[in-house]
């Protein structure tokens, strides 16, 4: 690593790469503050727009997109008690009563450096250990990582919202998306109905901008929109944290940000689910947990450190595998690919400095994010009082432009639409997007893994008797078969008590 510093830092300190880095976290912030908005839909929007940039450039501005989110989602949560993404949810249940009670300086400053924390450290951890997960990763053969896509989508299916079912559901829709157009074996055209627009498959920002933004957009307009929430700028002067106050929380917040690196690292799992059992893991753990809920500040330390912790996690299997441990981090391998940089254990050997600039320009952002929002702390009520039908005018418009770039015709423009429409069923239907999005996006890897294992050897059972696709295959049919489980471990337990 020590060898690629000098390129990774004359590519930090070049003005354009300064300037889009500046630019990405302060709209990543705004994206994560407000409710509804998110550091993954402030990816998926500008995407396009980093095509003809470097891929150093292009991948400076997309990572401070994301971290400037994903640290901006508690704002919404302290100020509001709404919070911005699935990654703060938790944060709403101690932050607000907290901001309630006069001390909405001490929590946002709470989130500010325990989103940091998270950060900084997890990519500090990611960058060591990536390459030795790639090492690992040079003895695996098709059959270990079909079965780690495999497993990609089934952990998602497991913690899938509601019904499981509905989950499953979702996936299929990713994987018929991601089928269109021409066979990876045998260039047969599939689902293509002699289009000619669809025998290149279905573009990624295509598909994922109108279902997941569009549709998010339209579904807004539609239910309208209210007066702009009222928020207090009471007591939001000076920072509002200690040294002392951190080391009260010490003990949750190094078990936290290990529980955040862990499930990041998880494929397919990712924040929304870290700050939830950090949440649950510190109020157990703790000798006051009758004051959790009521503005305790341990409420604020353990979801903020674990949801931003998971993002170095999310990055190894990202670097060191192909495989996403987010949506946020399938996207990214999608535009890194159309960068010419095909994520998987030879990235480092063809493209180390890339890799290693991702891992510092992650610290850097992290701590740009922590400055930003400490100066600024006091206008964070003013980003929550934006006219929702302002910036959804230009949220739409910025959506249709993406999708222009992204294709050079009007053609996808209208197909992005269709697929909006698509998103509104699933919205109506409560079919997750997670599941889609991870499926569409592993779908080619897992089908050309697939058949070259079995031109290798076919027989299925070969699955199974390789230890670590074995062990993986177990691990997925688990996760398919966990609504069944649970409730028989739920009554052999009540059996038991």
């Amino acid at each position: 690593m020590l060898s690629y510093l000098p390129y990774i830092f004359s590519q930090l300190i070049q003005p354009l790469n300064l300037l889009l880095m500046v630019a990405g976290t302060a709209v990543g912030i705004i994206f994560g503050a407000i409710p509804g908005l998110s550091g993954t839909m402030a990816v998926m929007l500008f995407m396009p727009l980093t095509y003809t940039m470097e891929s150093s450039t292009a991948i400076i501005f997309m990572l401070a997109l994301w971290i400037g989110g994903c640290s901006g989602a508690f704002i919404g949560s302290v100020l509001l008690g709404i919070p911005g993404s699935a990654s703060a949810v938790a944060t709403c249940w101690d932050g607000h009563p907290m901001a309630k009670k006069g001390q909405a300086s001490k929590a946002l400053a709470i989130g500010m450096t325990a989103s940091f924390l998270g950060t900084f450290f997890s990519a500090i951890i990611g960058g060591l250990l990536a390459e030795k997960v790639a090492d690992f990763a040079f003895a695996m053969g098709p059959w270990e990582y079909s079965a780690l896509c495999l497993v990609a989508m089934t952990m998602v299916l497991a913690i899938s919202k509601g019904n499981m079912f509905k989950g499953l559901a979702s996936t299929c829709i990713g994987i018929l998306l991601a089928t269109v157009g021409y066979s990876p074996v045998d260039a047969e055209p599939r689902f293509t109905f002699d289009n000619m627009y669809l025998l290149g498959g279905l573009g990624m920002i295509v598909v994922l901008t109108g279902i997941f933004a569009v549709s998010h957009i339209l579904v807004t307009f539609g239910k309208g929109f209210g007066k702009p929430p009222e928020v207090s700028r009471e007591g939001l002067k000076g920072f509002g944290l200690t040294l002392r106050d951190v080391k009260e929380e010490l003990k949750t917040i190094i078990t936290s940000f290990l529980i955040g690196l862990g499930i990041g690292f998880l494929p397919g799992m990712g924040s929304g689910l870290s700050n939830l059992v950090a949440y649950s893991t510190a109020k157990n753990g703790s000798k006051h947990p009758e004051e959790y809920g009521h503005g305790a500040p341990g409420g604020i330390w353990a979801p903020e450190v674990a949801n931003n912790a998971a993002i170095g996690g999310a990055m190894i299997p990202m670097a060191a595998l192909g495989i996403p441990g987010d949506s946020t981090t399938a996207l990214l391998i999608g535009a890194l690919t159309i960068h010419g940089l095909e994520m998987g254990p030879m990235v480092f050997k063809n493209s180390g400095n890339v890799v290693y600039l991702m891992f510092v320009t992650v610290a850097v952002v992290a701590a740009l994010v922590l400055l930003m929002q400490a100066l600024c702390k006091r206008w964070f009520p003013y980003i929550l009082k934006v006219p929702s039908w302002f910036m959804y005018s230009a949220l739409l418009v910025i959506c249709l432009a993406s999708a222009y770039v992204d294709s050079g015709n009007l053609y996808k423009c209208g197909m992005m639409m269709v697929f909006a429409a698509v998103g509104i069923l699933m919205s109506l239907s409560d079919l997750p997007a997670s599941p889609l999005i991870l499926a569409f996006i592993l779908t080619p890897t897992l089908e050309t893994k697939t058949l070259q294992a079995f031109q290798s050897v076919p027989k299925w059972t070969e699955f199974f008797t390789r230890p670590v696709s074995g062990v993986l295959m177990v691990i997925a049919i688990i996760c398919i078969f966990s609504p069944i489980i649970k409730p028989l471990f739920g009554k052999l337990k009540k059996k038991k008590a």
